[in-house]
């Protein structure tokens, strides 16, 4: 593998470390965070351990943080919604994106087919490595220090979930997209009261069906009524 700025695997480490902001009191468990099976396999000694034990325990370590976060951030949101949020801070190619933003993917170590595959640009294995990482920092240096890790990492894609939450066309229009790849349709259906305070009905639509209804003081103000009323008619609020 080319090591950054011709650094030998030791300094390589240690770079990452600064990356992670963390002090590491024995690197080796870094270290290990970064060997993918490929290459522990090929290694002569076969001795060498992999990163999965602790993409087990980061996996863990990581599921908690987000979950406390998601539990102090969302008094009124149910075990349901919260599961679901979660999930999406989580998935894959949200922890793939943090692992490009640390240039992860240039520190993991990899076995000669695995490399030449991509296997350093994949996103299940960059998250993996992520999750592996997780661990390490938690079984070095502490809950305390991986929750203040994670929480860094996580804190802006968090002010753009409490902005979603706001804004149900947006998120309706990620689930329609998701489950039947078309985008909902909204029409105001009625216009109720006297000029100076009419009250907007819309309708939510998709490939025909209705999918909520809404009321408001403006037509947008409908139109978020009706995707609210579809979402939680599918269950996701």
């Amino acid at each position: 593998m080319s090591h950054p700025s011709g650094a030998s695997r030791g300094e390589q480490v240690l770079q990452l470390a600064e990356r992670l902001g963390v002090r590491f009191r024995d690197p080796r468990i870094l270290e290990r965070a970064l060997v993918h099976g490929s290459y522990a396999h090929e290694e002569a000694s076969g001795d060498l351990e992999s990163y999965e034990r602790l993409e087990f325990l980061g996996d863990a370590v990581l599921n908690l943080v987000v979950s406390d976060h998601l539990y102090r951030r969302f008094p009124a949101a149910r075990e349901g919604e919260l599961a679901r949020m979660r999930a999406r801070l989580v998935s894959e190619p949200t922890l793939a994106d943090i692992a490009r933003s640390l240039d992860l993917g240039r520190y993991i170590l990899l076995g000669k087919g695995e490399e030449r595959s991509g296997g350093r640009e994949r996103a299940s294995l960059l998250a993996d490595v992520l999750e592996a990482v997780v661990g390490a920092v938690y079984v070095d240096a502490g809950y305390g220090v991986a929750h203040a890790v994670v929480s860094r990492w996580i804190g802006p894609l968090l002010e753009r979930l409490e902005e979603m939450r706001g804004d149900f066309k947006g998120q309706l229009q990620e689930v329609i997209q998701r489950r039947e790849r078309v985008v909902p349709q909204y029409r105001i259906t009625a216009a109720e009261g006297p000029e100076h305070a009419k009250v907007f009905v819309a309708v939510v639509e998709v490939a025909g069906r209705v999918l909520g209804e809404g009321r408001g003081k403006s037509k947008k103000e409908a139109e978020q009524a009706a995707a609210a009323d579809a979402l939680r008619r599918l269950g996701v609020l």
